[in-house]
Formats: structure tokens, sequence, C-alpha cells
């Protein structure tokens, strides 16, 4: 009787050690103490780092400890960094609490801060037909990047090649919803499916326009932009219209 009693015992507390987290357990985050801390992609300093904590900074901690006395942590912006334990400290909060730091969640900051480049590839209209565009970005600072474009008009009689350079201001660098404007110049080819039809044509192109940059986790982005280009030669010019959207990234 005693063995079986015993035997019930041990069953009950393994089961208990193997539950999981309840959903109202406290989440535990590290608070940076020192004036600044490395976060890297490993445990361990042959890592790159991929974020600078600062005195204060909490960060939601994953895995309470690993090799040397590393904490894993989640990133603002969704990522999973490493931290050493001796330049934090570990705070439980209910999630309940008003003063509770905030967790990672569909948004982010975004990543103009640090980030040296970046790269879009969006689709969508102009002047009416289809149109899809690569913007690759070279950041000069959090609110001002240089952007080249190259985008591919393809309509019922001809395939227009659209080219150039342009400055993006970014008015609010560290929104997670933030709008810019676009200032560029350029070029644009004209190739007739039919040769006989007319001649290949060139035209440049000046370009104005504006939108929203949506960061999301992963340090990946969504972008709306609308834009006005004005197309010339020397004895002619028109405007056209684009509207476009789709995901890129900051790195």
């Amino acid at each position: 009787m005693k063995s079986l009693i015993l035997a019930l015992g041990l069953g009950l507390a393994l089961l208990g050690a193997a539950a999981p987290a309840r959903a109202d357990d406290p989440d535990v985050f590290a608070r940076v103490v020192v004036a600044e801390t490395e976060m890297r992609a490993g445990p361990g300093v042959s890592y790159r780092v991929i974020h600078r904590g600062h005195r204060g900074d909490t960060f939601l901690i994953q895995t309470r400890e690993t090799s040397g006395y590393w904490l894993e942590v989640l990133l603002a912006d969704g990522r999973t960094a490493y931290v050493l334990g001796d330049t934090v400290e570990a705070m439980a909060v209910d999630a309940d609490a008003p003063d509770a730091p905030s967790k990672p969640g569909l948004f982010a900051p975004p990543a103009l801060e640090d980030a040296r480049g970046g790269l879009a590839l969006m689709g969508g209209v102009w002047n009416a037909v289809g149109y899809s565009e690569a913007r690759p970005a070279i950041v000069i600072a959090p609110a001002i990047a240089f952007e080249p474009y190259l985008g591919l008009a393809l309509q019922s009689d001809s395939r227009r090649i659209v080219y150039g350079g342009a400055f993006a201001l970014n008015l609010a660098p560290d929104w997670a919803i933030a709008p810019f404007f676009v200032l560029g110049a350029g070029g644009m080819h004209e190739t007739p499916k039919e040769e006989n039809i007319r001649l290949e044509r060139s035209w440049f192109n000046a370009r104005v326009g504006g939108g929203l940059l949506v960061s999301l986790r992963f340090r990946l982005l969504f972008r709306l932009e609308a834009s006005d280009f004005v197309l010339f030669t020397e004895d002619r010019y028109k405007n056209v219209q684009s509207y476009v959207g789709g995901l890129g990234s900051y790195f």
C-alpha cells in the first residue's frame, strides 16, 4: 500500500513538472542594467551584433539560460537575439500589469535607425496598365534615402522600361506606420511590339510622389506609393500616374 501511494505521488509530481506554463503565468523580461550591451545572433562573442541595448531597455526572455550564461531574448522587431546575463536583470511581470513592458506584435519599430540599405519589390498600375518595379535603397540617414528605380510597364502595343533615381524623405523614421515623400528623375524607353507600327522612343522623366511605410516584424515592410511622372522630350510632354504596393526590407 505504501509503495502504491509513493508511486502515485511520484507520478503526480512528474505530471506537475511537465505541465505547460499557464496563460496567467507572469512574463519574464530582461532589463539592461549597463550603459550599453551587445545583442548577438548567437550565444557567444563570435556571433555578429544585430542590436545594441541601452540602460533601461527591456526584452522578453525566451530561454532563461544557455551555455555561458547567455539569455535568449526577443527584440522589438520580432527577431531572436542573445545577451550576456551579467548585463541585464530578470524581472517577472504580470501580463495585465499597468506598467508591463510591451511585447513584439504585428507592427514593429522601423529599421531605419541602423539600416544601411534596403530593397522593395512592388507591383501595380502605371498609366492604367500593369506595372512592376524594383526599388533598392541606400540609407544616408534615418530620414533620407537614395532610391534607384527600375520598372516595367506592359502596354497592348509596346513595352516601357522606366528607370532613374530618387531621394526619399521619411517624415517619421521612428514610427511603425510612417509617411514619406519621393522626388526623382530618370528616363523611359519604349519598344513597340510591331516595328512597323512606330519606332522606338525615349523620354526623360521627372517623378514626385509619396506614400506610407508600414514596418512589420522581422524587418519586413509593406510599402504603398502613388507617383506622378512627367514624361518629356525636346518638343512634347505628358503626365502619367502610378499606384504601386509591395514588400521590402531594410538591412
